[in-house]
């Protein structure tokens, strides 16, 4: 299809609309107004937020779950600008995202225009590619370089900055500045600018019929190199007690997660699950193991990573340093990151398993290893029970953090998509609830930002309409996108909001207290959260005692069925569970 006559905001669109987008987030602006114009008109669902940070949450979330970049769409200065702790998180999530920010005119850089601000100095830092196109034939290659680089090697977030100038139809761009240089009796410096302004014009406008918008091309990542395979095959055959580590990066291609399962199953090996990869086994699958992870990995022999750096969550490398180490990256930086590897392979984490099962075959029983692992399984989850059954007669009547994990868990359906954001609480729902499958299981990452819940939660539901949606948020991160609900509500998404209040900052307060003995700026309120989610037009349950959270649960699954978004806020009690637990 040939752009002639076409306005630069429906030039986006259509590339949109070629590379399978089909939805968009958004926070109206009149710098951006003809790309969401153009979307509606395409058929792209346009979704609009209530901050900008959520339309890049959501993005990030559209891509996680379907593997198709995701897209924010937001206007200059301010609007880029409250996308960048998002853009960050997908930076370091490595997600692939692209943002479109809108700018002032061409002609008006830095002459002090509206929400004029140097917006590419600003980004620079936190995507992978960025773009400025000069002329509106620049617009649609731009666009196209856009999604093919977000993909490419490790994938990320890219930014296109679109001037307003750039997107509006060309007679109503010359429109504007007719009505700064039509004027009688000209002096000669308005001569002078006239003639600036005509060539100017001339320029951005030269050329402009672009040709045809061409389909999407998927970027593979490097497949995996045989030379590796084979010796990784070679330590996992001869390995006595393999473990393997499987994190978010082995997750970015949905439509082989099948063949992943099916592979991790012939080789038998036990496998420990994080990040994006959490659910990707089921619920009760006999490799996977879930606790005391660090002690298991001091005692294997051999360790494959499989998407994950030596950072802080496995102490920088500590944890696998009496190990053969294989590790498998698409970052070259994170396949060194503080340990050599014996092995390492840069190239998809999901493809060299997959090329390692087929040359391994049915590894070995190893029944003592498995054995060993799942007793250790099988002894921390009595001391959680022990521990429900000493604190969950409180005093205060408030609910038991654990006992509102374990009952929700029993009500999650197989389909159940589950949203983190939060820190205490998260962190023990994430040890507790079993996401029931691959990509059922939304967190930050390795940034660990508040404030993902209702982007991330947003952009779910938006893919996976029929499943239910559980955003689980702790008190103090609810703060940062509450006002979201109404974003729900408008656009008919019915997803289920669980917070667990607490009325503090209890993460931070763990360590704070124990150190410092002061608790200075970690104290909120029990405050009626679901309240706030009422004023938006959502159902709102407050859930104080624990014989009601049966109730309270089947209360929201009925109301969120049948069509309406739904907040609980449950006052939860204070518990040792995460007792020592590091904050910073």
């Amino acid at each position: 299809m040939a752009t002639t006559g076409m306005d630069g905001g429906t030039r986006v669109a259509e590339v949109l609309k070629a590379n399978g987008v089909e939805h968009v987030f958004t926070l109206a602006g009149g710098h951006i107004s003809p790309i969401l114009v153009g979307c509606k008109r395409r058929g792209i669902r346009v979704v609009d937020v209530r901050d900008e940070k959520n339309a890049a949450f959501a993005a990030d979330a559209v891509a996680r779950l379907t593997g198709i970049p995701g897209v924010a769409i937001v206007t200059a200065g301010p609007g880029v600008s409250n996308t960048l702790t998002a853009i960050k998180n997908a930076q370091l999530a490595q997600s692939p995202v692209v943002l479109i920010g809108g700018a002032t005119a061409t002609m008006l850089r830095g002459r002090g225009s509206l929400q004029d601000i140097d917006q590419t100095s600003l980004m620079k830092p936190h995507v992978k590619w960025m773009a400025r196109p000069n002329a509106l034939r620049d617009v649609v290659p731009a666009m196209e370089e856009a999604f093919e680089q977000c993909q490419r090697g490790v994938p990320g977030p890219v930014f296109v900055e679109l001037a307003v100038d750039l997107l509006y139809p060309e007679h109503v761009v010359r429109e504007w500045y007719a009505k700064q240089t039509d004027k009688p009796n000209k002096t000669l410096v308005e001569h002078g600018l006239a003639a600036f302004i005509k060539g100017n014009l001339a320029y951005r406008f030269a050329l402009s019929e672009a040709p045809a918008f061409k389909p999407h091309v998927w970027v593979d990542p490097p497949p995996a190199p045989a030379t590796e395979v084979a010796t990784a095959a070679n330590m996992l055959e001869a390995a006595e007690r393999p473990l393997m580590v499987i994190g978010s990066q082995t997750t970015l291609r949905p439509h082989r997660l099948a063949e992943l399962v099916s592979s991790l199953e012939r080789m038998g090996i036990p496998v420990y699950l994080s990040g994006m990869a959490r659910g990707l086994l089921g619920k009760k699958h006999p490799l996977q193991k879930r606790h005391k992870r660090r002690n298991a990995l001091k005692e294997a022999d051999v360790v494959l990573l499989s998407g994950v750096p030596n950072d802080f969550r496995l102490d920088y490398g500590s944890h696998v340093a009496r190990a053969k180490v294989i590790s498998v990256n698409l970052s070259e930086e994170d396949l060194y990151k503080n340990r050599r590897p014996d092995v390492g392979a840069l190239c998809d984490p999901c493809d060299f398993i997959c090329s390692l099962a087929n040359r391994m075959g049915k590894g070995k029983e190893r029944k003592a290893w498995h054995e060993t692992l799942d007793n250790r399984d099988g002894e921390r989850e009595g001391e959680i029970d022990e521990m429900l059954s000493k604190e969950g007669n409180r005093e205060d009547g408030r609910i038991h953090p654990l006992e509102l994990c374990k009952r929700l868990d029993e009500h999650l359906s197989d389909d159940a998509i589950l949203i983190g954001d939060g820190g205490d609480f998260i962190a023990t729902c994430s040890y507790t609830l079993s996401p029931r499958g691959p990509l059922q299981w939304l967190d930050p990452g390795v940034f660990g930002t508040l404030g993902v819940g209702a982007g991330f939660a947003i952009g779910a539901k938006l893919v996976r309409p029929q499943s239910d949606v559980w955003l689980l948020y702790g008190d103090g991160a609810a703060g940062f996108s509450i006002m979201e609900h109404d974003t729900m509500v408008r656009h008919e998404l019915p997803i289920i909001s669980v917070i667990g209040n607490d009325a503090g900052w209890t993460q931070i307060e763990r360590d704070q207290v124990v150190i410092l003995e002061d608790d200075v700026a970690c104290r909120l309120t029990y405050m009626d959260y679901q309240k706030v989610a009422e004023g938006c037009g959502a159902a709102g349950i407050k859930l104080e005692r624990t014989a009601d959270i049966d109730q309270a649960l089947d209360s929201a699954l009925t109301l969120s069925r049948g069509g309406q978004a739904v907040c609980i806020n449950a006052l939860l009690g204070k518990s040792d569970f995460r007792k020592g637990s590091i904050s910073i």
